[in-house]
């Protein structure tokens, strides 16, 4: 960014406009600002002096809210924005960074709790039809040992029960034998 007469002449002519729009006087003349101690980094400071009162210069604080109040218009007209064109003790025009109206935090929050419930779900649906599945199997073997007919089986001659799968079988011989081990 080359900075010569013709840019010192638009920063001027800008700082002057402000000026005028700031105060709503016309009185303010490119001639009544002043650019002192220029460098070759673009660095300098200004004082804009009033005409009407014989070169004396206008407060810092009406130059400062004039340049707040067109800061955009000095920006547009040097094709640059507020983190290039800076001026000290004036507080730049950019706008806050946007924050989300819910936290950062709330939002992990938030999927961690749908994905873990979504989980627990999942959990659940499966154990039921696991339950349901096995039940139907279960029923399947009972229909199965109900429709085989129960036969009389014969050994040695002796006709046999076969044994009550569902109730079990107790042997009568080694009841006797269960009473006399009492527990202590």
């Amino acid at each position: 960014y080359a900075w010569d007469a013709n840019e010192e002449y638009l920063f001027k002519a800008m700082v002057a406009f402000a000026m005028r729009r700031y105060s709503s006087k016309s009185t303010t003349q490119i001639s009544n600002v002043l650019l002192c101690n220029v460098t070759d980094r673009v660095s300098f400071w200004f004082v804009v002096t009033d005409s009407a009162k014989n070169g004396t210069t206008v407060p810092g604080s009406e130059v400062e809210a004039a340049i707040r109040m067109n800061r955009n218009r000095i920006n547009s007209a040097f094709l640059l924005n507020d983190k290039t064109l800076q001026f000290l003790k004036i507080s730049s025009t950019i706008s806050p960074p946007v924050e989300p109206s819910t936290p950062a935090w709330l939002i992990v929050f938030g999927v961690v709790l749908c994905v873990t419930v979504a989980g627990i779900i999942f959990l659940i649906v499966q154990g039921i039809q696991r339950r349901k599945k096995k039940n139907k199997e279960s029923s399947d073997t009972e229909n199965l040992e109900e429709k085989c007919e129960v036969t009389v089986t014969i050994e040695n001659g002796i006709p046999c029960e076969t044994l009550d799968l569902k109730a079990g079988h107790i042997n009568g011989v080694y009841a006797a034998d269960d009473e006399r081990f009492a527990s202590l």
